[in-house]
């Protein structure tokens, strides 16, 4: 049985990894192999491999027999399927939290959102990236439907390599705040209707921002190649 300190440093390398994986310091199709992780983070190859199960317990790598952990290569068209649940998740959760939100949790929520403006004030994608997982993590609290909220935090983090991408994305750092506030006003006046539409249209990917995301998404691998 791990020990809280064995599992807390599985934890901490976990997060790491997937920060790398997040960035594409890890790409697409790149091998993580054990020891070379545990020689780059200093550590024994018992964490590492416990990271390397939580990761993949969360679909951000693949483990197969005698093949190791890699980093999946997934498809835009798969990567928009996905992004399509999400918003309809997403949508529930605003629904919901325009229905139930309590007065301290519309507080966090305002809090969350004025944080996402000084990063997007201050230019740091990174920042903004982070705060924003919060703020959408605000609004998946305030359903008050703790199956919605296991769901949805679940494909979130699925979702986070792309998600990050997106604000790689001209303006969009810009227009997502915007999309916030609007997001913002609507839970604050109760409007179910007008906080699920916003949140389907906030986290849909397609149009342009689809073609934005495919982008994106070809520039790492060809970084990858260089």
């Amino acid at each position: 049985m791990n020990s809280p300190a064995t599992t807390r440093q599985s934890e901490r390398l976990g997060e790491q990894i997937e920060e790398r994986i997040v960035t594409g310091f890890y790409p697409p199709g790149t091998r993580l192999d054990e020891q070379e992780l545990a020689n780059a983070f200093g550590v024994s190859r018992t964490p590492v491999r416990e990271a390397l199960i939580q990761l993949s317990s969360a679909g951000l790598i693949e483990i197969r027999p005698r093949r190791g952990a890699t980093v999946p290569e997934i498809g835009a068209d798969r990567v928009c399927e996905m992004f399509e649940v999400m918003a309809e998740l997403e949508s529930m959760c605003g629904r919901l939290a325009a229905r139930r939100i309590t007065p301290a949790e519309q507080m966090a929520l305002i809090e969350a959102h004025m944080a996402c403006r000084s990063a997007r004030d201050a230019n740091a994608p990174d920042t903004y990236y982070q705060l924003n997982e919060v703020f959408h993590l605000r609004i998946y609290e305030a359903s008050h439907n703790t199956f919605l909220l296991e769901q949805t935090s679940a494909l979130h983090r699925r979702l986070r390599p792309y998600r990050r991408l997106q604000l790689r994305v001209r303006n969009r750092m810009s227009n997502s705040f915007d999309e916030h506030q609007a997001i913002v006003d609507a839970i604050g006046k109760g409007d179910s209707d007008l906080a699920a539409a916003l949140l389907r249209s906030h986290v849909m990917v397609q149009g342009e921002r689809f073609t934005d995301l495919v982008a994106t998404m070809k520039d790492l691998a060809a970084a990858k190649t260089e």
